[in-house]
């Protein structure tokens, strides 16, 4: 064992690792300032998945292992998803995946040295222009895990850019409950308090805003397409009286629909959040790639890193990370927010995908997520037992309809026969359509039939 082994092997029986400065008195002082005896009471690791040494996995060969993993997979069910509720699948070009794929991008960590990350760099500032010019706002970040933390971040923005001593965050009664958790989460150190205005399924009523909106609120959180596909019509109306407070006026929504609908700087919003992976990412239900996009002068208050251009030595084009505001080693207690990795990687691949649709590309792709639902919604019409849409409002991607057996068990048998959608409530049942399973739709709608057959 070498003298550099050795000393790495002490410190580590004294520390726990060489990488963690803290000693032995300083370990013990922070356990007694929480209350522990121990590192391992900081940590609730039940007994069942302890690792205790070892995995009890018997070695297999390369080629045993690859069988055993096949054999396992095709047990896995195969169905078509017609699943929506802010999870899209969208056509990924190849190119996205060949050259995200590039050792540079994929080995590249936050892009700190400009001189060796121009290309990466550039690729975030054309995903921030991007999101500019779909938002009509003045400033985007390229680095946000989620829609849930984006929308999160937004309602804290709301506590530093507004002079107002209200407490309550308002949200439509259908936000999904995966993204409330974690916006009350993100509230709760901020001394917020999330409060509910009703809509109808999502659609909201601009008198029902006015009403719910006084000196208690600080932010205002609305969506265009709503959870149910539903797009917003009053937005101008709920931009309006939202102007005339001092109340943070927040918008979700995604590129696709941004490239279609209003843009949300023209119907008075402060703030858009939502999730950019409709682009570049297959559905992952789970990984996302978080937007954020808001007025200019809130910059400085922008939670994420900023890529700007700028001029080298020489005076040509050069890119470089403009603002970290939320770094905690760089501003510490001043930090806007404690996320600490980055999406880039996503960003980049979202940035991909743009480009190679283009700005006719884009709409096209948007337009035909509010054709493909219409579309299918009248041939299922069609069919005894179902009627589609449940409602008159136009939508993007998915659509409401009222089933007469229980939802539960249509949907049931639709999986059976090889196709997922989603269960509402007894009576109702969501269906999402775009590019990505357009060519299922006569299978589909023939599964359809046979199950209310």
């Amino acid at each position: 064992m070498s003298q550099h082994e050795t000393t790495l092997s002490t410190a580590t029986s004294r520390s726990g690792t060489p990488f963690a400065p803290h000693s032995e008195a300083d370990v013990e002082a922070m356990l007694q300032a929480v209350g522990a005896d121990s590192v391992e009471d900081l940590f609730d690791v039940p007994e069942s998945v302890r690792f205790d040494g070892s995995f009890g996995i018997d070695a297999a060969s390369e080629r045993d292992v690859r069988r055993q993993l096949t054999e396992t997979l095709e047990r896995n069910d195969s169905v078509t998803e017609f699943l929506g509720r802010g999870h899209y699948d969208h056509y990924v070009p190849s190119l996205v995946d060949h050259l995200a794929d590039r050792s540079e991008f994929l080995t590249s960590y936050t892009q700190y040295q400009p001189e060796i990350t121009q290309g990466f760099l550039q690729t975030l500032f054309e995903y921030q222009s991007l999101l500019v010019e779909l938002t009509g706002l003045g400033v985007a970040n390229c680095s946000m895990y989620d829609a849930a933390t984006a929308l999160g971040e937004a309602a804290t923005l709301s506590q530093r850019i507004r002079a107002v001593t209200g407490d309550r965050v308002l949200v439509p009664d259908t936000l999904l409950d995966e993204r409330r958790a974690v916006l009350e989460n993100y509230v709760s150190g901020a001394d917020l308090v999330v409060a509910e205005y009703q809509t109808d399924g999502g659609v909201v009523d601009p008198d029902e805003i006015a009403a719910a909106v006084d000196d208690d609120v600080a932010f205002v959180y609305v969506e265009n397409p709503t959870t149910s596909g539903r797009i917003q019509p009053a937005l101008e109306e709920i931009g309006t009286h939202l102007a005339d407070s001092e109340v943070l006026f927040c918008l979700g929504s995604d590129p696709v629909a941004l490239s279609l609908l209003q843009t949300p700087a023209s119907v008075g919003a402060d703030v858009v959040v939502g999730d950019a992976s409709t682009l570049g990412l297959g559905s992952a239900y789970g990984m996302g790639l978080g937007l954020f996009a808001c007025r200019e002068e809130y910059l400085r208050q922008v939670p994420g890193r900023l890529v700007g251009a700028s001029e080298d030595d020489r005076g040509q084009r050069a890119y470089t990370l403009t603002l970290q505001t939320r770094e905690q080693h760089i501003r510490r207690e001043r930090a806007t927010s404690n996320i600490c990795t980055n999406q880039a990687w996503v960003a980049l691949r979202a940035a991909i995908h743009a480009t190679l649709l283009g700005p006719d590309g884009l709409v096209d792709l948007a337009k035909s997520c509010h054709r493909l639902p219409q579309r299918l919604a009248a041939r299922i019409d069609a069919i005894d037992g179902i009627e589609a849409p449940a409602d008159e409002y136009p939508t993007l991607r998915e659509f409401r309809a009222t089933v007469e057996p229980p939802a539960s068990e249509f949907v049931s048998a639709l999986y059976e026969e090889g196709f997922a959608v989603h269960a509402v409530d007894e009576e109702t049942v969501q269906i999402c359509v775009t590019d990505a399973n357009e060519r299922e739709i006569d299978a589909f709608v023939a599964a359809i039939a046979e199950v209310l057959d």
